[in-house]
């Protein structure tokens, strides 16, 4: 199966474009960044303020299309703090 190329900006208006038919116009006005986008991998790391956490995650579960082609995503963490996204404590060595 041969991956879709998708750029930092088509990402970030794949997820608006899932807030807008989910929630209207107040769900795409839901301020949110992308921090890191990895286009090799298709991941990326998002920062939303809590308020918008739950709106964020469900637009991204019922997201199941791009450029007429399947798509879905994938939530491997969250936390309320940036550095604890950068390694896994379950991993670590002591």
């Amino acid at each position: 199966m041969q991956t879709q190329s998708i750029s930092a900006e088509e990402f970030k208006y794949l997820i608006i474009s899932g807030l807008k038919d989910l929630y209207g116009e107040v769900g795409a006005a839901i301020p949110f960044d992308v921090l890191t986008f990895d286009q090799t991998a298709l991941s990326a790391i998002l920062r939303v303020f809590n308020s918008g956490l739950v709106k964020l995650w469900s637009a991204l579960t019922l997201t199941g299309s791009y450029a007429n082609k399947p798509c879905a995503f994938r939530v491997t963490q969250v936390s309320p703090f940036l550095l604890a996204l950068s390694g896994n404590s379950r991993e670590m060595e002591v």
